[in-house]
């Protein structure tokens, strides 16, 4: 199963009401990822993720920044540093930092109708290398 799709499910099984939501089921399953991550999309550890950053305090920055920093590159990229600035701010708004409620706000509103892309996760369609360009 591809992470877009686990994003797809886990977003279909939680849902947006955060007073529902297992704060400590979601670390559980961040650290789980972190430990034993699937290849391909960040997708789904961006999910949990900011399922945390919506539920988190200060207490939880130090296992986003794990998760941000401690697997590779493009799952740096894809959890948001703006989450973990604002949880060590407080939520306040500033110059650089949405307010914590416009921010949980633009995470529910991009993944409401997340779905997985039909062709498998490959945002290229397999067709980035099929032109006679690359042929031998």
């Amino acid at each position: 199963m591809t992470n877009e799709k686990r994003a797809e499910l886990l977003v279909q099984k939680y849902g947006f009401d955060f007073d529902e939501i297992s704060k400590g089921e979601i670390r559980n399953l961040i650290e789980q990822e972190i430990e034993c991550f699937q290849e391909g999309s960040s997708e789904y550890i961006r999910v949990l993720c900011g399922y945390l950053f919506c539920l988190g305090n200060i207490a939880d920055v130090p296992l986003l920044e794990k998760a941000k920093h401690g697997i590779n590159f493009d799952v740096g990229c894809m959890i948001d540093q703006e989450w973990i600035d604002s949880l060590k701010n407080g939520g306040a708004e500033n110059e650089s930092i949405r307010s914590r409620n416009e921010i949980i706000d633009s995470f529910v509103a991009y993944y409401k109708d997340f779905t997985a892309d039909a062709d498998d996760g490959d945002k290229w369609g397999g067709s980035m290398f099929s032109t006679s360009l690359f042929d031998d």
